[in-house]
């Protein structure tokens, strides 16, 4: 693979997660296995630069050496990168069989010494679940249903058929990996017939077409904690899909999607409240009531009060999800705003008239006089 871009190969950014490395290698792998594609040698030469690939990008260390340079470095120069070569002064052909055993070894073991699949971790699962504000701020236990994988009770996750079992792969002996004469050096990679695992199913088993799992549908309780915001992701460890061979299982993520209040608006840790003023109130002052997350509280409106003034409520707000947070809930603003009214009675008119006369002077004449000033 020395020379070739092996992200090119697999179809990805070079800041691609591992997640998306290992979802272009199975897609890839998928097609051109050359169990789908028989007699096809151009299929199965794709197949072993994918897997070839894959088994660089897919390790976390061996990325960074590949990242940098040094993976394929020999002397001051590398293979396939600028001012370097496999046969630059310093290189020795001896050692390109322990470079690329190690490469394709897993640890620095050598290839032969594989026995049987890996243990892989199982997929994490993501589910939405509707909640009202009410259950956001106080916590709720919502049920779930969610499509998921579990382990054939059939073959009890063999994948073969009763009273049978997975066979030695008889392409690779069960090491998992083949090797393939290039001049001085062999190469490694994942057997094309068992796809690296060593084993292969003769007889599947009838349940599960030979997966070893079964799709079904598990049903949760799940407690959504006080405090969880519209997106929030609850993790629920281990109850995502079956982990294989004996890996681990996946963990289940739940997002939540939280219903909008008609009165409260969600500010961070904070909540909003619009409280409309009439004109007097705003001009003399008032007591007026407002709406909290239990009840009802009294404010004090100071006489002329501008639109959009913001009073707040201390510790009288959501409650956080970090626990060790000071204080442990955030408050409520009062954002205030003049009530104009759209049309008025006769007797209103009559009055806004006689209040218009008293309240003389023009508010905007420092305006002009700055903008005159400045010019």
């Amino acid at each position: 693979m020395a020379g070739q871009d092996l992200y090119k190969v697999l179809g990805v950014d070079k800041k691609a997660s591992p997640d998306e490395i290992k979802k272009a290698y199975r897609k890839l792998a998928r097609e051109y296995h050359p169990d789908r594609n028989p007699g096809d040698a151009k299929a199965e030469e794709r197949f072993k630069q994918v897997s070839a690939a894959y088994d660089v990008l897919g390790d976390a260390d061996k990325r960074k050496q590949y990242d940098r340079g040094s993976l394929f470095g020999f002397g001051t120069g590398g293979a396939g990168r600028p001012g370097g070569s496999a046969g630059g002064p310093g290189f020795d052909p001896s050692s390109f069989g322990d470079i690329l055993s190690d490469l394709f070894g897993r640890g620095g073991r050598d290839p032969r010494q594989q026995r049987g699949p890996r243990a892989e971790r199982g997929r994490d699962l993501e589910a939405e679940v509707a909640i009202s504000f009410e259950q956001a701020i106080d916590g709720a236990q919502i049920p779930l249903s969610v499509p998921t994988a579990t382990g054939c009770t059939t073959c009890h996750g063999t994948g073969a058929k009763p009273g049978t079992s997975p066979k030695i792969c008889p392409r690779c002996q069960g090491r998992g990996i083949e090797s393939q004469g290039q001049g001085l050096f062999s190469i490694s990679q994942p057997c094309s017939r068992c796809g690296g695992s060593g084993t292969v199913i003769e007889d599947p088993c009838p349940t599960c077409q030979g997966e070893g799992v079964v799709r079904t549908t598990k049903r949760y309780r799940v407690n959504i904690p006080a405090g969880v915001r519209d997106g929030s992701r609850v993790r629920l460890a281990g109850k995502g899909e079956p982990g294989r061979n004996g890996g681990p299982a996946g963990d289940l993520y739940v997002v939540t999607r939280v219903e909008p209040s008609p009165v409260f608006q969600r500010k961070g840790d904070h909540l909003e409240v619009e409280v409309p003023l009439t004109i007097p109130e705003a001009i003399r002052g008032a007591e007026v009531e407002v709406p909290t997350l239990h009840g009802r509280k009294r404010l004090r409106v100071p006489a002329g009060t501008k639109h959009g003034t913001v009073q707040r409520l201390r510790g009288e707000g959501p409650p956080k999800l970090d626990k060790s947070a000071r204080p442990p809930r955030g408050d409520i603003h009062y954002r205030f705003v003049i009530d104009v009214p759209a049309s008025l009675s006769e007797e209103q008119s009559e009055a806004v008239d006689k209040l218009s006369k008293v309240m003389n002077g023009n508010p905007r004449a420092s305006l002009f006089a700055q903008a005159g000033g400045s010019r």
